[in-house]
């Protein structure tokens, strides 16, 4: 069920990333996710429902952040840096997801449960809404004065 609202949320993302200011879509993609990891341990306590509901709405939001991350990286360090950046991105993101792994293992081992690691991906992203809405646009050269 993820995956397939993972393909309606990144293919919506990429036509609202056309349209939109790419940092405003990455602070609403990126403080929702928060949100729903937030939910998420409350979300699988009691009825299904709840775990269902998180599905649905994270598989939106999974990989809707790619299209305006890569527009964004574009915009910020031209069109002729933009794929080493993106690269740098991307790496980048799999060392924090391997640590942010490695943390939520030894979390459940010492606590006996995730909630905690959850609490703190959650806290993480909206963190990340915050910090996307500054990055600034490149400035234009001003051609020197002869």
């Amino acid at each position: 069920m993820m995956g397939l609202f993972d393909l309606v949320g990144t293919t919506t993302s990429g036509w609202l990333s056309d349209r939109f200011n790419c940092r405003y879509l990455l602070f609403c993609y990126y403080g929702l996710r928060g949100l729903s990891l937030l939910f998420l341990p409350q979300a699988l306590v009691g009825p299904s429902v709840g775990l269902g509901i998180f599905a649905v709405f994270y598989g939106l939001d999974w990989i809707a952040t790619v299209p305006p991350t890569v527009r964004l990286t574009a915009e910020v360090f031209g069109r002729e840096k933009a794929s080493i950046v993106f690269g740098w991105v991307a790496a980048s993101h799999q060392v924090g997801a391997a640590f942010a792994t490695f943390t939520a293992g030894q979390l459940r081992t010492s606590i006996g449960n995730y909630a905690p690691a959850f609490f703190g991906a959650g806290a993480l992203c909206l963190i990340a809404a915050l910090v996307v809405l500054p990055i600034a646009r490149p400035r234009l050269a001003v051609p020197a004065a002869a």
